[in-house]
């Protein structure tokens, strides 16, 4: 992702002025992060908090897309608001996806009615990912639980547990992500898919989150971004 999304940056005319991976990370300082406009924090569930924290002690907006790190998101919120920094973070910052977002919560309105169809969630990422399910299956089970009454958690296996939202985690490469949401009865099926080609859309996702988060305080997401 750091190269895509450099790349999509020099097309639009930024400059990158720092890049930090695992085999630099002593460049990573507060001094030198100051001088950045905007940080796009893409890593991992493991470095993903200290990064941010960082970047937001340099008073330096932070765009993430980090995935498997959320069980210390509400404390990263409370740090930015004591920091009066800017903090964005998407599960997914394709455009496309956000918009399947969206229809993924109408469709899953729409299916309030009709409990007879059983619903699940299917993904497929490239072997790299590390975390399953992604963090963009699981924004689509939440959405999915807010409405649809007969499912109290989502699990990512096979369960015989009626109650249970099953999400199907596949690793395949070199698939960018596919992730599927199917409505079955004894009738018919309902499914609404989003299919990445590349890593473009979420590169170009990202550079748009940071140009619309540079200036700002608060906390924000691709909703405000898109203007949902």
């Amino acid at each position: 992702m750091g190269h895509a999304i450099e790349e999509v940056a020099v097309q639009k005319g930024h400059e990158v002025i720092l890049r930090i991976g695992i085999e630099n990370t002593d460049d990573f300082t507060i001094d030198a992060v100051k001088s950045a406009d905007v940080a796009i924090e893409f890593t991992g569930p493991h470095s993903a908090k200290e990064n941010i924290k960082k970047c937001l002690n340099a008073g330096v907006p932070v765009v993430c897309g980090s995935t498997g790190w959320l069980a210390d998101y509400d404390g990263v919120l409370t740090y930015c608001k004591e920091k009066n920094g800017a903090f964005l973070y998407a599960s997914n910052f394709s455009i496309g996806v956000n918009l399947f977002f969206e229809l993924n919560t109408y469709l899953a309105k729409l299916m309030i009615p009709h409990p007879e169809y059983e619903v699940m969630l299917e993904e497929i990422h490239h072997t790299q990912k590390r975390d399953a399910p992604s963090g963009t299956a699981i924004t689509l089970a939440e959405q999915v639980l807010r409405h649809i009454s007969q499912k109290k958690q989502w699990v990512n296996h096979i369960s015989d547990n009626k109650e249970d939202l099953e999400i199907i985690s596949e690793r395949i490469d070199p698939a960018p992500g596919t992730h599927k949401i199917k409505y079955s009865s004894a009738i018919d099926d309902i499914e609404i898919i989003h299919t990445a080609h590349n890593r473009k859309g979420f590169a170009g996702g990202a550079l748009l989150a940071a140009e619309f988060v540079y200036g700002k305080k608060g906390i924000f997401t691709m909703k405000d971004v898109l203007g949902f």
